[in-house]
């Protein structure tokens, strides 16, 4: 699987437009929204998950808590807080250890995430009950590091390394959340 530019754009070659509305997806898994931290981030950040619903319970439950995941580390870079409740709602064991040593080097730098995010070709592998593997592609492209003191935006050029494949292990909890 690789992760150029065209993929999941239409063939075009253009990066579609992020959506700052409703999600792509409500989370179907047995946790109720109420107990799932909200996620507020900035206007100057945005997302477009290019996975519509699968139609499967547990495929479409999968995609919903990766979202959260992903904007959950964002939310932590954001607020500069290495321990934030939020990401480690969906990340736990070894994948908490290293999503915390990736936000203490945005805190370190005192830096963080600004620009739209990408995502797209999600492929979903449900085994079980109870775990399930999972990649997806990430663009970069409109994305970049913003540093705080002085305020300043890194913005690189779109090279291939701005298109990122992931290839995760999820395992539901015991409140039905898929995580890390």
């Amino acid at each position: 699987m690789a992760c150029g530019s065209n993929e999941g754009s239409g063939g075009n070659g253009k990066t579609a437009e992020a959506d700052l509305g409703s999600p792509a997806l409500s989370t179907p898994s047995a946790t109720p929204e109420s107990d799932r931290p909200r996620i507020h981030l900035p206007a100057d950040l945005s997302y477009t998950f290019e996975w519509p619903r699968t139609g499967d319970t547990d495929q479409d439950a999968v995609l919903a808590d990766v979202e959260q995941s992903i904007k959950a580390v964002d939310l932590a870079i954001v607020n500069q807080d290495p321990l934030d409740k939020a990401y480690l709602r969906y990340h736990v064991g070894e994948a908490a250890a290293a999503t915390q040593k990736f936000i203490q080097a945005y805190v370190d730098e005192n830096a963080r995430v600004t620009g739209a995010y990408r995502f797209y070709a999600a492929v979903v592998d449900v085994r079980g009950e109870s775990h399930a593997s999972f990649t997806y592609c990430e663009d970069q492209g409109k994305a970049y590091d913003m540093y705080l003191n002085p305020k300043k935006i890194d913005k690189t050029a779109v090279t291939k390394n701005s298109y990122v494949l992931y290839s995760t292990k999820l395992s539901k909890n015991a409140d039905g959340v898929w995580v890390v």
